[in-house]
Order: structure tokens, then C-alpha cells, then sequence
């Protein structure tokens, strides 16, 4: 893995304001992934690709990566990134809405990670939830939002998006067959094991 085009790849990114994973966040998952060793991977929100070629580096020997991008523009960027990083055999990217992807996908997978459309992600959990290994893990980001899921926020413009993380993370707390814990790191982490 060619880590100084990386190191470029996410300095651009933060230049052109292009949500990817933040670093604290990264540090959480790193230790996830040291830990599972996993050898299949589903990440739903690929953006330029930075998360997925960071997750690259802890897979098992010719382990894998799907990952699924709807914006044009970045699913160009993202393919390039492959490239020069040298990981674009790792990883697959499907082209498309994840909300009509993912039904047609019937991979399973050691992990899920979950970070596109806040509105979405009760359907990412359902869709995640069927493909998931024995002992797998689904990690979403992103979902304290800004700390309006756990306030009384209610203003027109975000409102179902806090209204399905609130229904997220009710989901997976409720869910007896998962053991979920939600970290203040980033913009809110929810980690969610198989049991």
C-alpha cells in the first residue's frame, strides 16, 4: 500500500470538504479490525474511497472489500484512488444507489460499514443485519449527528434524518442478538457484534 498517496488522497479530500472518515473514528476501527482480522468487508458509502483503503490494510491475506458509491464524480475519484494506492485489487466498488444494490448483493461479511444517507440507515441495519457472518460486526458512523439525536432537536431541514439514526440506535440497543455500544468519537460511533 503506497501510504504517501494516502497521505494526498486525504489532505485533497479535506481540501475540497469531502466527508471521509475522521481520524479518532479511524483509530476505533483500526482496533476492531486488528482484533476481528476480517476477510470480507461491506461498506456502504464509499465517497472517494479513503475509509476503504484505510480498512484494506488490516484484512487477512486475499481478503476483500465491497464498497458502494452512487455519486458520479466520486465514484471516478474513488477508482483512481484504488489505483494509486495499489489496493484496487482488494476492493470492489459497485456504481449505484445503495438502497437498490444492496438487496441484490448476497455476500456475508465479517464486517458492515455503514456511513451514506443518515434517512437510510434503519434499511442499511435490515440489509446488513441478513449478510452478516457469525461474530460479525456493524459499525455506523456518524450517528449522534452533530448531537441532535440525542437532543430535542426537531427543525424541519434534518428531520428525517434524526428521526431514522434515533430509530437506528434504538434497533440495535433493542436487538437481542446484538451486543451495541455507541462511542462520542467523531460524530458518534455505533458499534453493534453479533453475538
Amino acid at each position: 500500500m503506497n501510504k504517501d498517496e494516502l497521505m494526498k488522497i486525504k489532505e485533497k479530500a479535506l481540501e475540497d470538504h469531502i466527508p471521509i472518515i475522521m481520524d479518532d473514528t479511524l483509530e476505533v476501527i483500526a482496533e476492531i479490525l486488528t482484533k476481528i482480522k476480517p476477510k470480507s468487508i461491506l461498506e456502504i458509502g464509499a465517497a472517494v474511497g479513503y475509509s476503504a483503503m484505510c480498512f484494506s490494510e488490516y484484512l487477512q491475506e486475499n481478503g476483500k472489500i465491497d464498497t458502494i458509491e452512487r455519486d458520479e464524480e466520486r465514484i471516478i475519484q474513488a477508482k483512481e484512488n484504488f489505483a494509486k494506492v495499489g489496493v484496487e485489487d482488494k476492493i470492489k466498488l459497485y456504481e449505484g444507489d445503495a438502497v437498490e444494490i444492496l438487496p441484490t448483493l448476497n455476500g456475508k461479511y465479517d464486517v458492515v460499514f455503514i456511513d451514506a444517507a443518515k434517512g437510510k440507515y434503519p434499511f442499511f441495519l435490515e440489509q446488513a443485519l441478513r449478510m452478516l457472518n457469525e461474530k460479525g460486526v456493524i459499525i455506523a458512523d456518524n450517528v449522534l449527528y452533530k448531537g441532535y439525536v440525542m437532543s430535542d432537536y426537531n427543525k424541519h431541514k434534518q428531520r428525517t434524518a434524526v428521526r431514522n439514526l434515533r430509530e437506528y440506535i434504538a434497533r440495535v440497543n433493542e436487538d437481542a442478538n446484538l451486543d451495541t455500544e455507541i462511542l462520542e468519537v467523531g460524530d458518534g460511533l455505533a458499534i453493534s457484534y453479533k453475538n
